[in-house]
């Protein structure tokens, strides 16, 4: 078949000429809709210039200029919704949203977004929103945070950002919204079937069938196809227009009228009720689903035609010309005008400045750091109040999982926009009851209990971190993470790296995880791997061993989320949250005293521990590995060895280089890994000696848990480094037999 671009290109001026339209249009008046002549022509020259950068783009491509064609032909109609709504209205877009950018930054004096559009084709680093790291739609000014390749990853965020407009009003906080804000998110209708749009839409469901404030439109622009599968006729429909908490609007968005006064309705709705809408547009797909796409393989000519027979921007032009606002001449010579100038522009953004080295590739990953009021620590008069209830134990050594306790409430005490959320964190103060009384200190609005659903609630901290609100969101379990680990993977860590470090979404992720907990068997409670983020560039992963490790650890986690916009994981050893012992009952020796913030010593992020001088052997762990270490330094020392145990602390960036200098002139080192042998961070350690030290490290082994998910009771230990088999490797690297006698009497 001849080129599809082309196609459309001399069909619509064709057609225009000949007055040859179809009959889709409801013979709206725009004057009885509220739109001014002027805004009637900006709305379709919006679609006009979404189409040409479509065509633009594939030509581009064409000359190897251009490197990416997914474009909006068909959806042109969503301008409507770009006029509906305020600049002001957050918008998490899909990748066919072109013509809503260009109508919003036709709101916003100053702006060139054909020329910035252009630059992404041309992966120009000049491109003002991702600096050519991708072609995304996005503008800091436009309220648009840039999405990549969007399925349904957006929504889950978009219902966050939505819930903390009237959040932060009630919480007196400075916000990027004003309170009048709405948000809104698009997407397709294959797109409505990912597990993520499900869990977005149920969650605002679940929220506002509680009378949660939820000022949110979901807008899924149906044009019947997913790349090559079809969506069964009346599905979308059929699947959201009776969910309880939804209120639910249809729209022909092929004619730009009925797409303008629906999507007005829907944003007014939202904006007066603040309930979530879902505003269901119809669309029709033009030319296949990327450049790459041939519809012929999977569609027949008669369908393609039918297809092009609904060009909504037929429909515009026979709208514009029944209205008397502009005639067949002047639509074709703006359409060439325009053609013409996007053509010229277009030559002019292939010539600018491409991401020549990697470190302008990289320079994004990592966010801008912030320039914030100082905020004082706690007086002591106030802190005495708010721990209270926890007088008693401010006196005495405490486990870790008190300790983080106090830390977040010391933390949420010093800053007000921190919101704790989570499954059960509230009044039950989660399961192992980290969340213990924070509700009551700090209300609902800063500790929410979330619905069971993993996706919303790493989505609501990301949608709040939008929106100025610093969120510490829990995950009960580390497996648990694996249900929606594209929302750090895909979503959290991705967007400063793809706005060129304008928009950031910093947080502190609690998560409960690691092993060694007898009670809990399988691979959700009791999980000891963590590699799923190990290869995420620019997020930071903290694993305390101990109490006093876990307060200062936690303190920087806020800091650097604050200050530096980081995203951060804050991995916490489940079967240490209680320990208060290191040897024997009672010694105490894995307790720790809390102390304020303005008294004690703090953990940079990076920062190893180490214990001990001894020369003879360095032991590198960090967890549980760290405490069976620190059991087995005894029994080692019994033997005559003198060994030093480092806790590394900071898993990612590991910083190797502080590892290696406290280990290097040790005569031997063993490592000492909780997680599975394959794929655990001893493999990053073991690399980074030999490429560090090369024929000059000392000898070198490690001692790791199985390939093997934990099993149940006194088993679940079988597969783990223990402090018997610690002493065993430790011995035999060294070359040194086992004196049992010896043992017996350390032991």
């Amino acid at each position: 078949m001849e080129d599809r671009a082309l196609v459309l290109d001399r069909r619509f001026l064709e057609r225009v000429q000949k007055l040859e339209f179809s009959d889709i249009g409801e013979g709206w008046n725009h004057q009885r809709i509220g739109l001014t002549d002027s805004d009637f022509i900006g709305l379709f020259e919006s679609q006009l210039k979404s189409r040409l950068l479509d065509l633009e783009s594939r030509k581009m491509k064409g000359r190897n200029q251009g490197f990416y064609t997914i474009g909006s032909s068909g959806h042109e109609g969503n301008a409507a919704y770009g006029l509906a709504f305020r600049p002001t209205d957050m918008a998490f877009l899909h990748y066919r949203s072109c013509a809503f950018m260009l109508e919003r930054g036709r709101q916003v004096p100053g702006e060139t977004l054909l020329y910035d559009i252009l630059l992404s084709f041309a992966a120009s680093s000049d491109d003002p929103t991702s600096g050519g790291r991708h072609k995304v739609l996005g503008s800091k000014r436009l309220n648009i945070p840039p999405q990549t390749s969007t399925i349904a990853s957006h929504l889950p965020k978009a219902v966050g950002a939505a819930l903390s407009i009237p959040l932060t009003d009630r919480l007196s906080l400075a916000s990027n919204m004003p309170t009048d804000s709405v948000v809104l998110c698009n997407f397709g209708d294959a797109s409505a079937n990912h597990a993520s749009a499900q869990s977005a839409i149920n969650s605002a469901c679940w929220a506002a069938y509680q009378q949660v404030p939820m000022p949110l439109v979901f807008i899924c622009e149906d044009n019947g196809i997913g790349i090559s599968t079809p969506t069964p006729k009346g599905w979308i429909s059929a699947n959201f227009s009776q969910r309880p908490g939804l209120k639910y609007f249809c729209c022909d968005g092929r004619d730009i009228l009925d797409c303008y006064k629906i999507s007005k309705e829907a944003a007014d709705f939202a904006r007066v009720h603040r309930k979530p809408v879902f505003l269901h547009v119809r669309a029709v797909r033009l030319m296949g689903h990327a450049g790459s796409d041939a519809e012929i393989a999977y569609m027949k000519k008669q369908q393609i035609f039918d297809n092009e027979s609904q060009d909504p921007l037929l429909v515009s032009a026979q709208q514009l010309i029944e209205a008397g606002v502009m005639n067949s001449e002047q639509i074709i010579s703006l359409y060439l005008s325009l053609k013409a100038r996007i053509e010229a522009i277009s030559r002019i953004a292939v010539t600018r400045p491409k991401l020549r080295d990697v470190n302008q590739a990289m320079k994004a990953i990592v966010p801008p750091k912030c320039r914030l009021e100082s905020i004082p620590y706690l007086e002591e008069e106030r802190r005495s109040i708010l721990l209270k209830a926890d007088k008693q134990s401010l006196i005495k050594p405490l486990h870790m999982g008190k300790m983080i306790n106090l830390a977040l409430t010391e933390l949420m005490a010093r800053y007000s926009n921190i919101v704790v959320c989570g499954e059960d964190v509230g009044k039950k103060g989660g399961v192992y009851h980290v969340t213990s009384r924070l509700v009551e200190r700090f209300s609902p609005n800063r500790v929410i209990n979330t619905l069971l659903d993993e996706t919303s609630i790493l989505g609501l901290a990301i949608g709040m971190a939008h929106n100025g609100i610093l969120p510490i969101p829990e995950i009960q379990f580390l497996a648990y993470v694996h249900n929606a680990e594209d929302q750090i993977r895909g979503e959290a860590a991705t967007l400063p790296f793809f706005s060129d470090g304008q928009f950031t979404n910093p947080m502190v992720i609690r998560i409960a995880g690691l092993a060694y907990q007898k009670g809990f068997g399988g691979h959700f409670h009791n999980d000891n791997s963590f590699a799923v983020f190990r290869d995420i560039p620019g997020l930071i992963i903290a694993c305390p061993s101990n109490g006093h490790d876990a307060v200062e650890m936690l303190r920087e986690c806020v800091r650097l989320a604050r200050e530096e916009q980081r995203v951060v994981i804050f991995l916490e050893p489940i079967a240490l949250y209680m320990t208060k012992d290191l040897h024997k009952k009672d010694d105490g020796l894995w307790s720790s005293h809390y102390l304020p913030e303005q008294e004690a010593k703090p953990v940079a992020l990076g920062e190893i521990a180490q214990y001990g001088e001894g020369m003879d052997l360095c032991i590198i762990s960090y967890a549980n590995g760290y405490y069976l270490s620190r059991q087995a330094e005894k029994v080692l020392a019994a033997t005559g060895l003198n060994v030093r145990v480092l806790d590394i602390r900071w898993l990612a960036p590991l910083n190797m280089q502080a590892i290696i200098n406290s280990a290097k002139e040790c005569h031997h080192i063993l490592i000492v890994d909780e997680c599975r042998k394959t794929g655990s961070i001893s493999e990053a350690i073991i690399s980074g000696f030999h490429e560090a030290l090369g024929n000059e490290c000392p000898p070198l082994a490690r001692l790791t848990a199985e390939d093997c998910f934990i099993p149940l009771a006194d088993a679940a230990t079988l597969p783990l480094p223990s402090r018997d088999s610690i002493v065993e490797a430790a011995l035999a690297l060294i070359g040194k037999e086992l004196n049992h006698q010896l043992l017996k009497e350390a032991l």
